[in-house]
């Protein structure tokens, strides 16, 4: 499928909201993962005539010298329940940890809150297990969409004990030892995430190992997913939607790796959305640490990444608008159809997808 093709929309047409919806039947939101991690299903993407497969098959899909990257983020409880003194309940969800200096006692967190009548500046508010959080104001500034909070202990040993998995707002049941486990992927090791790096939920160690194997090496990285994620974007025109900030961490064994990869012909897989984002943001900026905003859509020029694994997204989201950019939108508008009509399970605990890059730039 090319971009020069007559009947498909151009990049420049393709900046209204409506582009970017589907009627999913509501069956098809998976509220549990599959049996096991890489019993899931696959679609393989890379061609116009997808292909049926299952997500243990995912090593007779690569070759020896291609380089996965993982995010290695790892979700943390961030759930806290409370209430006000005057009794009215409330429900935060700890978006950042925030820097603590040697100087300071008390801990700060960025938080969303979710009560009937917001608290006043300075009251105390009274958390589930014992303990208090006071609020200070509100975050990044007077007008951000946070709110800052202070807590006498360690907030990440707070919610390792007293919060809950911040399962998406489509996943109706609440949080179970299940949830625990497999809301969690098996790469997870720096904690800050509010959202799993979906994609990755599909890789168990046995299915790790096969492809090592094979010859197929990997690299993680870091982005620590935010609730902005699940936000719904609200312009009729995308070019006016402000991204949400997330913080990435690119090492510098993994530009290496990727240098290796590519000098060897090699091709670079993305595990996700977040890979994707974190790795392009590197490419664009040259910083291997920074906070990203990036907004990748129809016409965005991706510099490193060959191949994306990912799940299938919400209607009128970003990350759609992302996979649109990256695969083509009319075949990315095929393959959802497709999807749809073979009954796959779509969203944070459904199936993948295998996608090219180079498919849009064929004839």
């Amino acid at each position: 499928m090319s971009l020069d093709n007559p009947n498909e929309k151009r990049p420049a047409e393709l900046n209204r909201l409506s582009d970017y919806d589907f009627v999913l039947p509501q069956h098809l939101i998976a509220q549990h993962p599959a049996t096991t991690r890489s019993a899931s299903r696959l679609l393989d993407g890379r061609k116009d005539v997808p292909s049926d497969l299952i997500f243990n098959q995912l090593p007779s899909l690569l070759s020896e010298g291609d380089l996965l990257l993982f995010n290695d983020t790892q979700v943390i409880k961030a759930r806290l329940f409370g209430s006000k003194k005057s009794g009215g309940k409330l429900e935060l969800l700890i978006e950042r940890v925030l820097p603590k200096s040697p100087s300071e006692s008390n801990y700060c967190v960025a938080a969303h809150m979710r009560v009937s009548k917001k608290p006043h500046l300075g009251d105390t508010l009274l958390m589930k297990g014992g303990f208090t959080a006071e609020l200070l104001g509100r975050w990044p500034n007077d007008d951000g969409p946070l709110y800052l909070l202070s807590f006498k202990e360690d907030p990440f040993e707070l919610m390792h004990k007293h919060g809950h998995v911040p399962l998406p707002p489509y996943v109706e049941h609440a949080d179970d030892f299940e949830d625990v486990e497999r809301y969690q992927s098996i790469f997870a090791r720096n904690p800050g995430a509010v959202a799993a790096p979906t994609a990755s939920l599909h890789f168990d160690p046995e299915l790790v190992q096969r492809l090592s194997n094979k010859g197929v090496e990997s690299a993680q990285l870091t982005l620590h997913i935010g609730a902005g994620t699940f936000q719904p974007v609200k312009t009729d025109d995308i070019n006016l939607h402000q991204m949400h900030s997330e913080w990435y961490s690119v090492p510098n064994q993994t530009l290496k790796a990727i240098e290796k990869c590519k000098e060897k012909g090699g091709r670079v897989i993305a595990v996700g959305t977040t890979a994707v984002r974190s790795i392009e943001s590197w490419a664009k900026t040259g910083l291997t640490s920074a906070e990203t905003s990036i907004f990748i859509r129809p016409g965005f020029e991706f510099k490193v990444v060959d191949l994306m694994i990912t799940n299938f997204h919400l209607p009128k989201s970003t990350l759609l608008m992302l996979v649109s950019a990256f695969a083509g939108y009319e075949h990315i508008k095929k393959l959802y159809q497709y999807a749809i009509e073979s009954e796959y399970r779509f969203f944070s605990y459904g199936d993948a997808m295998l996608l090219d890059r180079r498919l849009i730039h064929s004839a």
